[in-house]
This record gives C-alpha cells, structure tokens and sequence, in this order.
C-alpha cells in the first residue's frame, strides 16, 4: 500500500514539472529582463505583474524581446471596426518582428509599431464592461457623516455630511457632490445657529479625443449667514488635461455659465436677486498621495460679463484615506468667494468638514 502511495506521488510530481511554464517574459534594450504576467499595452506603455517586483510599468519601444505563455487580446492598428476586432494571440518576436499564434487562421507576423493595445482575460472584461454600461452600472464614490460637540459652560454641537460619486467610462466621466455642515451654540441659556450651509452640483466631460474634453455642469448653493437663499449656476465649456499619469492627472478648464442668485433681504438692503452671464477658467486636479490616500482639487474663476469688475471664486478640495477595503476617512474643504456681497455679509465664507464614511462600487 505504502509503495503504490509512493508510486503514485513520484507520477504526480513528475507530471507537474513535465508542464511547460506559462510565465511570460520581456527583454529590455538595456538588458534588463521582466518575468511575470502581463496585464496589458496601453499607450507608450506595457504593464507586467511580477511576483518578485510587483507591477512593472516600461516603455513599449524599449522592448526588444516578448515571448507569452498564455493568449493576451491584441488590437492592431488600421482596424475601423467599433469596436474594433480583438485577436486572442500568444506573442513572440524574432529579428524586430512580431509574430500572433493561435488566433483565427496561421501565425501572423507585425511590425511592434501595429499594436495598439494588448489585454490579458481580466483587463479585457473590465474594457468591454466601460463600452455599454447601463445608466446605473460603474458609479463609485464615498458618503461621510461627521458629528461634534462640547458640553459644560457652553454647549455645541455641529453636524456635517459629504458624498461624491463619479461613473467613468471609456467616452465620458459623469460626477455628482454634495456637502452640508449645521452647528449650533447654546451659551448662557441662548441658543443660536452658527453655520447652516449646503453645497452641491452634478458635471458631465465627454472625451474629444485623448486631452480634449467638453464638459457642462450645474451648482446649487445655500448659505445662511451670506443671506444666500439659493445660487443656481449652470454652464459648460472645454477642458485640456494637460498632464496624466497612473497616480492622477491636470485638466485645465475654460468656459461660459448663467448664474442666479436669490438672497433674503435684510434690514439694510432689500437686495433679493441677481442675474449674471459670466465666463470662467481653473483647473480640476486629482492624486493618489498613497495607495491609501487620494487628493482632489478644483479651482473657478468666474468673471462676471454682464457686470465688469465683478467676480467670484470657488476653490475646493478634498482627502479621502482608505482604513479598511469599505471604510474611509474623509475631509473636505471649501472657500467660496463673492467680490460684491450685499451688505453685512463677508465676502467669502469657508466650508470644512471631516468624517467617518464608506466608500462603494468597483
């Protein structure tokens, strides 16, 4: 008994070294050599997952040499199809040339140059998922909920929400904000409101090619102690990213908006509305600081037309750290200001927020 369990452990082992190594490997102009799986070819670059150095990102033109064990999707240049046809290959190079097997009909020889792009199984997936996806499909975003307060001599107490949320696709990159804080201070028996202010507003970019963007967007604003009933902005216009990177990217922005802004009238002003054309610029900036840890930042001049000399500016940012795959930290900070605020109003006013929060989708 303890023979045929031998036996049949010496075949099992002999069985799996037989197998032949699937791993796949690339060789650099300067000799270095990379082993591991590739995950995909995009742009300038080509991404390998390695089990000794991690993700290795290298420049496509500096490869001299690919052999894949397993079949990769390879899409070629000159292919009109939308979108357009995918060959599941495995890839090898010989004299500068690259040859596809084990697509439809014989091996195919290219020049480097042709491939536009290559996927493994999952990077594939994930592309065909971002090409049609239903109005409800690809949002991620995170809610937070702060709360604090002090109690003795003097009570307080101040509450604040945030939430933003973007759906991105291959063609366009949908995004929705929302933030409020409310406090509230009880001294000597008297109770009065000290912050009551809410912001929130949606922006749609549609992709004009690899930097261009078009974008519009609608921003709605309350705030109490700028006697600022309602702020009803909406406008569009271009957008440039004039850096990107794995980490994050700049896009800078430029465009026209209509701006209405209703206030409560007061006892020396019976101010109550105001209606402006405007044309604006700034900048929408994103970075990953850590793998942890992703900063946002967004920036309007808005200059008024229908009034010359008036403005505003809004100026915004925010910092979310991941504690757990689902749990996040967040804070928020915002300063919005108004070149002619009405009278007994400050010119600009500051929203911040910190909190607990969690984050959703893929």
């Amino acid at each position: 008994m303890r023979r045929n369990r031998a036996y049949a452990a010496c075949l099992t082992l002999a069985a799996l070294t037989a197998l032949p190594i699937r791993a796949d490997q690339i060789t650099l102009k300067n000799g270095d050599r990379v082993t591991g799986s590739i995950v995909k070819k995009e742009g300038k670059n080509l991404t390998v997952k390695s089990d000794l150095m991690g993700t290795v990102t290298v420049p496509w033109d500096q490869v001299t040499d690919i052999k894949t064990g397993e079949t990769l999707n390879v899409i070629l240049s000159g292919q009109t199809a939308q979108p357009p046809a995918v060959t599941k290959a495995t890839i090898s190079e010989t004299n500068g040339q690259l040859t596809l097997s084990g697509g439809q009909g014989s091996p195919v020889t290219i020049a480097p140059e042709r491939v536009e792009a290559i996927r493994n199984a999952v990077e594939e997936q994930s592309y065909e998922r971002m090409l049609r996806p239903g109005l409800l499909e690809l949002w991620t975003g995170t809610g937070s909920v702060g709360l604090a307060g002090t109690a003795g001599s003097a009570r307080t107490n101040t509450f604040s929400t945030g939430f933003t949320a973007s759906r991105a696709t291959h063609t366009d990159t949908t995004s929705v904000y929302f933030n409020s804080v409310k406090s509230s201070a009880t001294v000597s028996g008297v109770n009065s409101e000290t912050a009551n202010a809410i912001r929130g507003g949606w922006k749609y970019d549609r992709h004009a090619g690899s930097r261009m963007v078009v974008n519009g967007f609608n921003d709605w604003e309350h705030d109490r102690f700028q006697n600022l009933d309602l702020r009803f902005v909406i406008g569009g216009g271009l957008g440039y990213r004039s850096w990107k990177s794995s980490r994050g990217e700049l896009a800078l922005q430029g465009g026209f908006d209509y701006d209405h802004d209703k206030f409560s009238a007061t006892t020396t002003t019976a101010e109550t509305a105001r209606v402006s054309s405007e044309g604006y610029f700034g900048d929408d900036f994103n970075f990953k600081l850590i793998n942890a840890t992703k900063l946002v930042q967004s920036f309007r001049m808005f200059n008024s037309i229908s009034d010359a000399g008036e403005y505003r500016t809004n100026f915004d940012l925010s910092a979310d750290t991941k504690l757990r795959k689902w749990l996040v930290w967040n804070l928020t900070f915002s300063d919005h200001y108004l070149s002619n605020p009405i009278d007994g109003a400050h010119a600009n006013d500051i929203l911040y927020t910190t909190g607990i929060g969690v984050t959703f989708g893929k």
